[in-house]
């Protein structure tokens, strides 16, 4: 059975996210692996105050990832695909074995930084439904045209998206879109403009820090969420893992990709779920299901 394990991006955190992590010995090693590398408990990651920085809810997500991943891994279930959206693009990779766990800390540390350095207040991300692409790329421009930052970023679903840049720009263009087509928007937990040129400059000095850490090859397929196809060489995936904060994420066509491929299962890493509503429409006769659900 074609498998692939999809991990969540960032606004899936939650509180205490870090507290269900398996009870096993080997996520026990990758928690106290974690503590050593960031010179801090993993319970100073995930409360309420500490989400409030992009990197503690990045570093959070890579951890609960890896480990979930990993442990179904060692149940016998293991992807023929690994999928991640954003910051989930980082588990992804160390789970099909591509990416060293002590690494991606180091770097998903600095992602993080440089995200919340650039952009401390302000801006943010803003999920739309209802309206088509054409219609937002429409008000869209008329923004930019008058000196406004906001920008297409996520391309999630038929009529789903996901705009990045000035809050007030964000919802002001949702008003906009409202004037014309019933559509409804939602500002994100994302306090970062992710998944556009806002972060050009960031993803450039991440992929310096890329030049440190050596990837390996995997059996595992690697799927780029920006390009919507499958990475093979370490070269592309090195490049695709660094500039990912900066470039637009197409996950209906990544998913859409897979279903071609005849992939049969999808299962979503802990914390998220959403990954898994999007991808029952594109694999309606296929298994699709967040483990979140099932450690509630």
């Amino acid at each position: 059975m074609l498998t692939a394990f999809t991990f969540p991006g960032q606004g899936a955190q939650r509180s205490g996210m870090l507290t269900q992590l398996p009870k096993t010995e080997a996520a026990a090693a990758r928690v106290h692996e974690a503590e050593s590398v960031l010179g801090q408990a993993i319970h100073t990651l995930d409360t309420a105050e500490a989400l409030k920085d992009t990197r503690n809810v990045q570093l959070s997500l890579l951890i609960s990832g890896v480990t979930w991943g990993e442990h179904l891994k060692q149940q016998s279930c293991k992807p023929d695909f690994v999928l991640g959206l954003s910051i989930g693009a980082y588990p992804a990779a160390v789970v099909a074995g591509i990416l060293n766990f002590s690494d991606a800390l180091r770097l998903v540390a600095l992602r993080g930084q440089l995200m919340q350095q650039a952009y401390p207040s302000g801006y943010g991300m803003l999920a739309l439904t209802g309206a088509s692409r054409s219609a937002i790329e429409k008000v869209i421009n008329k923004q930019r045209e008058q000196g406004r930052e906001v920008f297409l970023a996520n391309l999630n679903a038929e009529q789903q998206f996901v705009l990045a840049g000035e809050r007030a720009a964000l919802l002001e263009s949702v008003e906009q879109l409202k004037a014309s087509v019933p559509c409804a928007g939602q500002m994100l937990d994302v306090p970062v403009p992710s998944h556009c040129e806002l972060l050009s400059e960031q993803a450039q000095e991440l992929e310096a820090a890329f030049a440190e850490v050596q990837l390996s090859s995997s059996s595992c397929r690697y799927v780029s969420a920006t390009r919507a196809r499958v990475l093979r060489s370490v070269e592309d995936i090195c490049r695709d893992l660094a500039q990912n904060m900066a470039l637009q994420t197409h996950w209906q066509d990544s998913c859409q990709m897979l279903a071609e491929r005849g992939l049969e299962r999808v299962i979503e890493m802990p914390p998220g779920n959403s990954l898994t509503g999007l991808f029952r429409r594109v694999l309606p006769g296929g298994i699709c299901k967040a483990l979140q659900s099932e450690i509630n």
